[in-house]
């Protein structure tokens, strides 16, 4: 049986990265990420940031995809994110049913808020 999927994000500096989840996102960590490694928590959700892996050749923070939260309160987060980061795209009603938004973190990683309209299927 799985019991949860956790990310994990590697990037050049855990201290910072650690702050920036803790600052603006409001979540919670075991360390300070200054061992090279933490994990973050906030709301029932975990996160885990590393240093980059030399052998596996890391010299930049990459990831193909993106971290999608669904949250109770999209306009909310909005409001609170709009203005302190950078946003991917705005606020938005998408046919599919779900009200959302994309903002990146201080390494690049794309991050998304939705809220489902309706009892549609969603991401």
């Amino acid at each position: 049986m799985l019991q949860a999927l956790v990310p994990m994000l590697r990037v050049p500096d855990v201290p910072a990265a650690v702050a920036w989840y803790r600052d603006v996102l409001g979540f919670a960590g075991c360390t300070d990420g200054s061992e090279g490694w933490a994990l973050l928590e906030r709301d029932g959700i975990e996160l885990m940031l590393s240093a980059f892996n030399a052998h596996e050749g890391d010299v930049a923070a990459r990831f193909t995809g993106s971290l999608y939260l669904r949250c109770d309160d999209v306009d909310a987060w909005w409001e609170r994110l709009k203005d302190s980061t950078r946003v991917c795209y705005p606020i938005e009603d998408f046919a599919y049913g779900v009200r959302e938004f994309g903002i990146y973190d201080g390494n690049g990683y794309l991050i998304q808020f939705g809220q489902r309209l309706s009892n549609q299927a969603s991401p």
